[in-house]
């Protein structure tokens, strides 16, 4: 068997590297995971977890067509989604949390961060955080096509690490996973990647028989919160990590759900 032309090559570890770092659907290891590689794959990063959406919606569609407590539903949709990322997002929330709130020196912060293990902050964020997305889950689970609006909402919260992969948005370490692909992505790309999920947002909006302009509103509320934890990363720790990634993927869901109800 021969091998893939070098750009179908770059082009599938590309995609496998998003699948396998943002999901724990089981990829083939890229054969390289450097800048060319990881950096492209944080732009294709709504794509890859497409499948973690209509397993969102899958959950949401059972539960209401059983009849079950809609804010049960909402818990076990989450609850999905958590176990179909790893729990990774999750863990950088904590993570984030623990760190912003520890101490105003800096290395002693990104220590805290690195070490894991989760403070009394790191919980708060984790229960404030995870009751707004299920609370405004619940709100959805009713609705006739609310299934498909809670999968778009997933696929767009992703679009997150567009932003703190952004050109002129530094890296708080040299080393680690997130500083692979921190400041690869052009501000142009980013904003060319909102659009799109703007788009995404507004039909399902139009969908679910709302009107088409909360789709713009919803992009605006995930881009503010996100924009508030890098502009604070930033300021705290000099740059962001890979936990503020999935920090920020955890509160654009949340901004993105809430909009949504």
């Amino acid at each position: 068997m021969t091998d893939p032309a070098p750009g179908r090559r770059s082009a599938l570890d590309t995609w496998r590297f998003a699948v396998g770092t943002l999901t724990a659907i089981p990829v083939k290891p890229p054969r390289s995971g450097d800048r060319s590689v990881a950096g492209p794959a944080m732009v294709v990063a709504p794509l890859a977890v497409v499948p973690l959406g209509l397993l969102v919606a899958l959950v949401v569609w059972s539960g209401d067509r059983l009849g079950l407590a809609p804010i049960g539903v909402a818990a076990a949709a989450i609850a999905a989604l958590a176990l179909g990322s790893r729990a990774f997002h999750l863990d950088g929330l904590a993570d984030t949390a623990d760190g912003l709130t520890a101490s105003y020196d800096r290395e002693r912060s990104l220590a805290v961060m690195r070490t894991g293990d989760t403070g009394p902050a790191g919980a708060g964020a984790l229960v404030l955080v995870l009751a707004v997305q299920i609370g405004a889950l619940t709100a959805l689970v009713p609705l006739e096509h609310g299934a498909w609006l809670a999968a778009a909402c997933v696929v767009a919260s992703r679009g997150a690490v567009a932003v703190t992969c952004m050109r002129g948005v530094p890296g708080a370490r040299h080393d680690g996973l997130g500083a692979t692909y921190v400041g690869y992505v052009p501000p142009v790309v980013t904003a060319l990647v909102w659009v799109v999920l703007g788009a995404l947002l507004t039909g399902a909006f139009v969908l679910v028989d709302e009107a088409w302009w909360r789709g713009p509103v919803a992009v605006v509320a995930a881009l503010v919160v996100v924009a508030l934890v890098v502009r604070r990363a930033v300021v705290r720790l000099g740059g962001v990590t890979g936990d503020v990634f999935g920090a920020c993927v955890e509160v654009s869901l949340a901004a993105l759900l809430l909009s949504a109800t």
